[in-house]
């Protein structure tokens, strides 16, 4: 993968992590960001940056690739991942007993917080992540290109 996908993607990553939907312009490679209310966020704080993003989206909408903020479920079926691979006999019981539980989403960040594991969590999601948007990408961009053809 060259250097201007592999930043393309880390950054629809980034925004997807702080809680936005990331729109990708595939004529000009612009990137639109939209607060994804579904998240706790304050609506009224981004009013502004929400009502000028659906304005360039709508001009173009045919042009965009939307690459949405993932969902509850699909958050947890990645920690899942993350606590089969750990080689941590100990934090994998406790995080496994930890994701059946109330409260699963608090509870592992507290507990991968303090632990050694915390920088390998978050290497892990980022991996995760790519992933999907690198192959959401790919699969948008040659639907995109057939509909050209």
């Amino acid at each position: 993968m060259d250097n201007t996908n592999l930043n393309l993607i880390k950054r629809i990553v980034q925004e997807l992590d702080c809680g936005f939907d990331c729109f990708y312009n595939i004529r000009n490679n612009e990137i639109v960001t939209i607060p994804n209310f579904r998240q706790s966020m304050d609506e009224d704080e981004f009013r502004g940056a929400f009502k000028a993003g659906l304005d360039k989206l709508k001009k173009n909408k045919a042009d965009f690739i939307k690459f949405e903020v993932l969902d509850s479920f699909e958050s947890f079926k990645i920690m899942e991942r993350f606590v089969g691979e750990l080689n941590d006999e100990k934090l994998q019981l406790e995080l496994e007993n930890v994701l059946v539980n109330k409260k699963p989403f608090q509870n592992f960040k507290h507990l991968i917080d303090h632990s050694d594991f915390r920088q390998s969590w978050f290497d892990f999601k980022q991996n995760e992540l790519e992933k999907r948007v690198e192959t959401q990408l790919e699969r948008e961009k040659t639907a995109y290109n057939k509909e050209l053809l």
